[in-house]
């Protein structure tokens, strides 16, 4: 087996523990760290919340003969560490240990990360490799990349739709009640998608005709903060958010809340359900141009189309 593939291995081990920290980590990012001695695995880890020890650490500290670690290679699916936080600089603790091989998934983008914690462990003498499964590591921590590249949250859209194109029907007041689209099953999955982002918006229109409870009632984690747009300044609100640390926003608004964020290119993903059932009438579903979806068959005949802004 050629180094890369021996690499991409323990990457994707990395990977697998780094998912388990998706409830708790953040605002911190999900990384997953694995110690290799000849050939074996002697040291696993993930960063499972926010305040507490780093992947690396967790990874190291499992190692039943530290011994080991001065011919060892550590793999990390991000770029360890290079400043006291809550928790003291990874890279510094590797050194520490005498771990001669340091292999990276993706670079941190944080400005007191960025390069830094790869620098140092090569200014200490430590042979890295960087860019194993980089795309997949980068896709794994998405919200918290978008945040620190783009400076604004990661944006998610979200709508259910009947087979013939509509989001609801036609009504006046709030005595008249939504066309239900979504069945037990993709009412849970959207509470769990609603669980892994920290705010939740909605349209006015939406807020004071439906009065939505916008938690995770049907899921476990916490509530997102929630938000109305109600002037329908779209930059200005993800300024705001952006000051206030919020790295991911899921957008459940109504038809011109969601084409409004469309139309200003403002979206990263979408996930979009669709019914088997027919309205006839009624509010037309927004629309995506020029992207194509990955299809999901949720339950029964409700399809997911999954759509990606890159």
């Amino acid at each position: 087996m050629e180094q890369r593939e021996i690499d991409e291995k323990y990457m994707r081990r990395c990977l697998q523990l780094a998912r388990c920290g998706e409830a708790g980590a953040a605002p911190n990012p999900m990384v997953g760290a694995v110690v290799v001695c000849d050939g074996r695995i002697i040291g696993e880890g993930y960063h499972s919340k926010c305040g507490e020890a780093h992947a690396e650490v967790n990874a190291i500290a499992s190692v039943k003969e530290p011994e080991l670690l001065s011919r060892s290679t550590i793999y990390v699916s991000l770029e360890p560490c290079a400043h006291y936080g809550k928790t003291p600089p990874c890279a510094q603790l590797i050194i520490e240990k005498h771990i001669p091989t340091v292999v990276v998934g993706c670079r941190d983008p944080f400005a007191r990360v960025d390069g830094r914690g790869i620098t140092m462990l090569h200014e200490a003498g430590i042979e890295v490799r960087e860019g194993v499964l980089e795309q997949e590591c980068l896709w794994l921590n998405r919200r918290f990349i978008t945040f620190h590249t783009k400076h604004r949250p990661y944006i998610t859209l979200k709508w259910a739709q009947s087979e013939d194109g509509y989001i609801d029907r036609l009504r006046t007041s709030d005595q008249e009640p939504a066309a239900r689209l979504s069945t037990p099953t993709t009412q849970a999955l959207v509470h769990r998608l609603r669980s892994l982002h920290q705010a939740i918006l909605v349209g006015r229109r939406t807020w004071e005709l439906d009065h939505p409870r916008l938690d995770v009632r049907h899921w476990t984690g916490h509530n997102p903060i929630p938000v109305v747009l109600s002037q329908k300044d779209i930059p200005h609100l993800l300024a705001e958010l952006y000051d206030k640390g919020v790295q991911s926003l899921l957008v459940e608004g109504g038809r011109e809340t969601l084409q409004g964020f469309i139309d200003k290119g403002l979206w990263d993903e979408a996930r979009i359900e669709t019914s088997p059932q027919q309205l006839g009438s009624g509010i037309k579903a927004p629309q995506i141009e020029g992207k194509i979806g990955q299809k999901l068959l949720i339950e029964g005949n409700t399809i997911a189309l999954i759509y990606k802004n890159s």
